[in-house]
């Protein structure tokens, strides 16, 4: 176990871009002006990805929920089939030509009682401290949970979900569930309403009209929610997650009228046009490894990226990136007509670097613990 300390001062982190040396700096002036620092960067514009297939960063799930273990109506079929790439060039899924980016569709289809579902997760597994960010449009068809969430286990897990069945377009309210599923919400039956650790926000927009970023902080001790950058929710405590995990881009329905509601009457698109993660990996030995090729370039501040802040508008257009975004559908992978299974494949558009970097701009002491 190895434990690297945030003091004033001082922030542990890199990075592996010509112009961010030594990591990647968060912040959000509406929480007390904390900057956090991160070793490295996984961004993808699913709105440059003509074939999912072949893409390293990012796994296309295939799994059935039986209706008893999903506490639903019906049970959940995830087909890889219904995650499917909508570039901006030109997609094959229906709907607005301006919708690019990665379509997860609900169909109102049941087979064998099940409800088919999409699930795309990242395949590195390592993702440990970090700003996590996809610039999502949701649903507008009744019915369906949509997600993007950070997970480790089912007691270490941070939620982001959207039920459409909420949505209530003539008063202007948006629901947001905001959730850490912990040992708490497992012996309350994985009923996170009976913890503390669930909050449910109306957003200030309507959620299905356009694209807005969503974004999770996960930090040692503390979970930061935002839409917008703006923040939204602080969770604090034991109850927070400390492992190394994965993010996952969700979209189902099982008919449980008590959440996803449904099954959606008519075929539901959630679409992502974008996901930019900054973080420490969980694996020490790599971590070592980061640090000391940063020590080596001389550890100074301006060889740090200060991730801006993601707007609506940027949530369209894609903003800013560090990275050259490339189509890594090209590349040739294993098994690449069912995906991977291996999720610990190479990272096509993920940056790798590291070291110390000094910054008079982190105020807050902050506990980096990566376990072995």
């Amino acid at each position: 176990m190895y434990l690297f300390r945030l003091l004033s001062g001082l922030a542990t982190i890199a990075l592996v871009t010509a112009d961010c040396e030594c990591g990647y700096r968060a912040r959000n002036s509406t929480h007390h002006g904390e900057e956090w620092m991160f070793t490295e960067a996984l961004e993808t514009d699913f709105s440059d990805i003509h074939d999912l297939s072949g893409n390293t960063d990012w796994i296309r799930q295939g799994f059935n929920v039986s209706a008893e273990d999903g506490r639903g109506g019906f049970g959940k079929s995830f087909k890889p089939s219904n995650v499917e790439a909508r570039p901006a060039s030109g997609g094959s899924i229906d709907g607005n030509a301006n919708d690019a980016g990665v379509a997860l569709r609900v169909s109102s289809t049941i087979e064998d009682n099940l409800v088919l579902s999409a699930e795309l997760d990242s395949s590195r597994l390592d993702l440990h401290w970090g700003s996590y960010r996809a610039s999502m449009k949701l649903p507008q068809v009744p019915g369906t949970c949509a997600a993007f969430f950070w997970y480790f286990n089912d007691t270490q897990e941070i939620d982001m979900e959207f039920l459409s069945a909420q949505f209530d377009y003539t008063n202007n309210v948006y629901p947001l569930s905001l959730v850490v599923q912990s040992r708490q919400s497992k012996m309350a039956g994985y009923d996170a309403t009976k913890t503390g650790t669930y909050r449910r926000v109306n957003l200030t927009f309507n959620p299905t009209l356009g694209f807005h970023e969503y974004r999770i902080d996960y930090l040692p001790g503390k979970v930061a929610f935002y839409a917008d950058s703006q923040l939204l929710v602080v969770m604090q405590g034991e109850e927070m997650p400390t492992r190394g995990g994965h993010m996952i881009l969700q979209h189902w329905s099982n008919g449980n009228p008590l959440w996803s509601g449904g099954p959606p009457k008519s075929d539901s698109l959630m679409i992502v046009r974008y996901v930019k993660a900054y973080f420490n990996s969980s694996n020490p030995d790599h971590l070592k490894r980061q640090l000391a090729a940063c020590r080596n370039e001389g550890m100074t501040l301006k060889d740090t990226c200060l991730i801006p802040d993601g707007t609506a508008g940027d949530a369209v257009s894609g903003g800013k990136s560090f990275l050259k975004t490339t189509d890594a559908s090209t590349k040739e992978t294993e098994n690449s007509d069912n995906d991977r299974s291996d999720k610990e494949r190479g990272t096509a558009t993920s940056s790798r670097a590291g070291g110390i970097a000094h910054s008079g701009f982190v105020l807050a002491m902050v506990l980096f613990l990566l376990e072995a």
